[in-house]
């Protein structure tokens, strides 16, 4: 636990949260500052800054949470859909505990994901596809 991280403070019952779920390796609790309701954050109980570093175990049992929690949430909330996204890197904002946003999305929300999409060149993509594949 790193006394200083809010994520670590909740785990340890430490510091007040709406909790959805947990067991013995996750919990789930409706972020503090929602972009919509039901907005919920699923987080490792350990401190690990990066979700992609953590074990395949760890991994897997907190997109195990994940869906258990969108379910929950679609049978309370009824949504059109989920937006579930990791951020991470100087990215990550303020809380450097690893953790997946998990949001319930309705047509009419204000919630914006939108990307700037440009056409793939087949010649970068062959390039870039054969360089990670060679580093797996």
């Amino acid at each position: 636990m790193e006394d200083e991280c809010e994520f670590c403070r909740i785990v340890a019952g430490d510091r007040s949260a709406h909790v959805l779920y947990e067991d013995d390796r996750t919990i789930a609790f409706l972020d503090a500052n929602p972009a919509v309701r039901g907005h919920s954050l699923v987080v490792p109980r350990v401190h690990e800054q990066e979700l992609l570093a953590v074990d395949e175990a760890m991994s897997a049992a907190v997109f195990d949470s994940v869906r258990t929690v969108a379910n929950a949430l679609e049978a309370v909330l009824d949504p059109d859909g989920f937006s579930v996204f990791h951020t991470s890197g100087p990215l990550v904002g303020t809380v450097d505990h690893a953790h997946v946003h998990l949001l319930p999305r309705t047509v009419d929300d204000d919630v914006s994901l939108s990307l700037f999409r440009d056409r793939l060149e087949s010649d970068d993509a062959s390039t870039l596809a054969t360089r990670v594949r060679s580093s797996l």
